[in-house]
């Protein structure tokens, strides 16, 4: 059951993104639209209680409770800056605006983009772990920290490797090839 919720909690997120980029730009309904991109984060939070109430009825603890709290914890971190990206393109392709601008690929700009990549990683990362962690006490019984503890060394992994590429990047940053160079 709760794989079916995942997906279908994945699918009403770019549903919901969706309905809200065509009223703001295709309606001009900005506050249908501003209430709909509110939704996004209710989306994961209606997934995450569902997945307690999965674990509180007896559902054997496993990953896809982890992964299903995870959406929680992307959708803080990275929501934002996808939400930005979705309406860049939206606004650009159906309401006229300037074509997006791709991320940076050279000098203190790229350092500063892996830098806030790295900042958003470990968001996730944080939010993340304390939900998961919320799953014990809130499962009666059912879920063991044990349960999670790939979790803990997976997403503290992804947030420590982002942290030191963004270091690389401030240490090296990367410069644009020779014949680019003014």
């Amino acid at each position: 059951m709760i794989v079916s919720l995942i997906a279908a909690a994945e699918v009403s997120w770019w549903i919901v993104l969706g309905l809200a980029l065509c009223a703001r730009y295709l309606l001009r309904w900005r506050r249908t639209s501003t209430v709909l991109l509110l939704g996004l984060p209710v989306v994961d939070l209606v997934l995450y209680a569902l997945t307690v109430v999965n674990l509180r009825g007896g559902a054997e603890a496993s990953w896809m409770h982890a992964l299903a709290a995870s959406y929680a914890g992307f959708s803080v971190g990275y929501g934002p800056s996808l939400v930005a990206w979705a309406d860049r393109h939206f606004q650009h392709r159906f309401a006229g605006g300037p074509e997006p601008q791709p991320s940076p690929k050279y000098g203190p700009e790229r350092t500063a983009y892996e830098w806030q990549i790295a900042k958003r990683t470990v968001v996730s990362a944080v939010i993340t772990l304390g939900l998961i962690s919320l799953l014990v006490p809130l499962s009666a019984g059912s879920a063991h920290f044990g349960t999670f503890a790939q979790w803990y060394w997976k997403l503290g992994l992804a947030a420590v490797v982002n942290v030191i590429v963004a270091g690389c990047y401030s240490i090296w940053p990367k410069q644009p090839p020779a014949a680019d160079r003014p």
